[in-house]
């Protein structure tokens, strides 16, 4: 029995979301689980570092799963790119030692939001926009608030597989590049659409809808209010997963 690890990139619109579910409804892990299986002729199952929801993409998923297959792993790699919509590709594989997991063996995961000023045509497929000009200062000041081990339960929607609201964030700030404002932030975990809550809510004060003082005080646990809602989907990017020494 072989353990594999493999890194993924893919364009998260057309499909529901990475986790696995009933019926023909698309997404990730079904996708890539079904074309291993039909290659390796077994019954595939992959785990992900990351469970993405519904619209959201990845510069650098990683996934794992056992075979007893001896296929070598680059026509393996070519076969897979071969048969997985366009949309999907797996950049690297690579047989990893028995007791590494995708999800539980990473130590930190990178997500970055790329927010439009203006609606495009063209980029909103893999941007939000926030329509105006928000001010960029107060954002990296909220942003650096958000450091440390916190309750995030007023960030995150409900989820009957998580664990608790503590997330231990290592790194968070705005930045410009090009006509893109992009947020990056790095933890040792997140829960379910907190970036695009945290983006909303950030985005929300430096548009002085809402005071920075409102932003901070939703740290203390107090639950989401009315006037939270995601940012969108489109512009969330899965970019980096790291395991430190254990890959």
């Amino acid at each position: 029995m072989k353990n594999i690890r493999i890194d993924i990139e893919y364009d998260g619109t057309g499909f529901s979301g990475w986790q696995r579910q009933s019926g023909q409804i698309p997404t990730l892990q079904g996708t890539i689980e079904s074309v291993l299986g039909r290659i390796l002729q077994e019954e595939i199952r992959i785990d992900g570092a990351g469970r993405t929801d519904k619209g959201v993409h990845a510069r650098g998923q990683t996934a794992s799963f056992t075979t007893v297959s001896s296929m070598e792993l680059p026509r393996l790699m070519h076969s897979l790119n071969s048969l997985l919509p366009d949309t999907v590709r797996i950049t690297r594989i690579r047989q990893v030692p028995e007791q590494f997991h995708a999800r539980f063996s990473a130590t930190s995961r990178e997500y970055r939001y790329y927010l439009l000023e203006h609606p495009s045509a063209i980029d909103g497929r893999f941007a939000g926009c926030c329509h105006g000009r928000p001010d960029m200062a107060i954002m990296n000041t909220l942003a650096a608030t958000i450091c440390g081990t916190h309750d995030f339960s007023a960030f995150a929607r409900e989820d009957p597989q998580q664990d608790g609201f503590s997330c231990t964030v290592n790194s968070a700030g705005w930045y410009r590049h090009g006509r893109y404002l992009v947020f990056r932030i790095e933890a040792n975990r997140f829960l379910r659409s907190m970036v695009r809550f945290l983006v909303s809510g950030m985005v929300d004060a430096g548009m002085g809808r809402i005071g920075e003082d409102a932003f901070s005080a939703l740290l203390m646990g107090s639950g989401r209010p009315h006037w939270l809602i995601p940012a969108d989907a489109a512009g969330l990017f899965l970019w980096k997963v790291d395991y430190g020494s254990r890959s």
